[in-house]
């Protein structure tokens, strides 16, 4: 088998694709030897061999075939031309091969059938080499990151094949000048303006005449209003009036006389002097009390206790690749912190080659899925589902065992996690009741 390498890549930068519940990636291996015993040689040689790295992040594609590589960009037009055509037939041949397994009425034809469909899906045209000619398709099941399966595969190489339409440039002619205006005098030697219509312009023109100063004409005033004459009364006939109204008003304010009668005297009493009765003196009491220094007693109330210092706030620095349980987003029951693709790490190891299993989780919106890669680069998968407690505690648990390339099944934890200190993840692996393990979770490719 030629180990000319092609390509080298992190599975995480791609979104994989698959049938029937299952990735075509992860049955890759057995998907070219089911091709390769049904005598479809042709197609087998247009799928690199794949080969995932110890820690499972990584995959290296190799060329099935041996001969010079060449890139699809760096090909030249007829190379890639011939390239295509091939292609296109070999998919021709994939399709038919397809609906023939998914019309069989056993189910693992039908499972191979609809893997087969989608297994000559890849994320663009770097990703096809020329091998002596002959495409060769690395990162086959997989597409671009939030990009769908493409409905006509080849669609991305077509589109490279289109000639780019060259600019078209239009130049703009120089606008011609003008000419210049031509000035003709017919009669040179007369004068410009006619004799009749010269105006003589004298100093005085220049400046415009003062207005006449305004004289103020005199007011006249208004004639005084004629009063008509009254008759003057003589003073001394006011004392004459004033005596008459006295004598007439002054009987009226004369007080009424009571009767002649006059009334008996009233006895005035005569003082008296009183004499004040005599205080009997008060004898002193005998204090006969026992004369000691005053001395000051404490009291025997307790004094307050002292308030209790509140405990140092302790900063703790969180790291880049953490899960963080935002306390905002975990009060209101939203799991976006979990969105995206995260390694675990268990504290446990694999009894065949002595290292912790490689465990990946891919989760959007509380669905995805877990990939475990053990033993001898044996690769598992299933589905996962995610939800916070009222609690605030995170529960990602899976749906049944996980299904291994080599057919067996690999069981699943169910992980619970809480928010420790700087609201940092801390989780647990539990496998049943008597294995709980610790967990660790870091985003992928930090």
């Amino acid at each position: 088998m030629a180990k000319t390498l092609l390509r080298t890549g992190n599975l995480d930068d791609f979104q994989a694709v698959g049938g029937g519940g299952q990735a075509v990636f992860e049955s890759a291996l057995q998907i070219r030897e089911a091709l390769r015993l049904r005598k479809q040689q042709a197609i087998v040689d247009c799928l690199a061999i794949p080969q995932v790295n110890d820690s499972g992040d990584r995959v290296d594609w190799y060329s099935p075939v041996e001969g010079s590589v060449t890139s699809w960009k760096a090909a030249d037009e007829d190379d890639r031309y011939r390239a295509l055509r091939y292609l296109e037939n070999t998919l021709a041949s994939v399709e038919s091969l397809s609906k023939k397994c998914l019309q069989s009425p056993k189910t693992a034809q039908q499972l191979f059938g609809s893997l087969l469909s989608k297994a000559f899906q890849f994320p663009g045209e770097n990703f096809l080499f020329l091998v002596d000619g002959k495409p060769v398709i690395s990162f086959w099941g997989f597409v671009n990151l939030n990009e769908n399966a493409r409905d006509d595969v080849l669609d991305c190489l077509r589109e490279s094949l289109i000639p780019e339409p060259a600019p078209v440039v239009i130049e703009d002619p120089e606008p011609e000048p003008e000419p210049e205006p031509v000035m003709t005098f017919e009669h040179a030697d007369e004068p410009l303006v006619a004799p009749s219509t010269v105006v003589r312009i004298t100093p005085e023109d220049l400046y415009e005449p003062e207005p006449a100063p305004v004289v103020a004409q005199p007011v006249q005033e208004p004639a005084p209003a004629i009063v008509a004459k009254k008759r003057r009364i003589p003073l001394w006939t006011l004392p004459v009036a004033a005596v008459i109204v006295a004598a007439i008003a002054a009987p009226l304010l004369w007080p009424k006389q009571a009767p002649s009668a006059e009334p008996a005297p009233v006895p005035v009493p005569q003082p008296v002097e009183i004499a004040p009765k005599p205080i009997k003196a008060v004898e002193p009491l005998a204090m006969n009390l026992p004369l000691h220094q005053a001395e000051v007693v404490a009291s025997k109330e307790k004094e307050p206790a002292p308030a209790p210092q509140p405990a140092p706030v302790v900063i703790v620095a969180i790291p880049k690749d953490a899960m963080v349980m935002e306390a905002n987003q975990v009060k209101a029951g939203s799991t976006r912190f979990l969105n995206g693709t995260w390694r675990a790490i268990l504290d446990v190891k694999d009894p065949v080659t002595g290292k912790p299993p490689s465990l990946r989780y891919q989760i959007q919106n509380n669905k995805g899925f877990a990939r475990v890669v053990h033993g001898d680069n044996v690769v598992c998968r299933v589905e996962v589902f995610s939800g916070l407690h009222s609690n605030g505690e995170l529960m990602i648990k899976s749906r049944g065992h996980a299904r291994c390339t080599d057919g067996s099944r690999y069981p699943m934890p169910e992980i619970a996690c809480k928010a420790g200190t700087s609201d940092i993840a801390e989780c647990r692996a539990r496998y049943d009741a008597n294995t709980v393990v610790p967990l660790t979770f870091k985003k992928a490719g930090a």
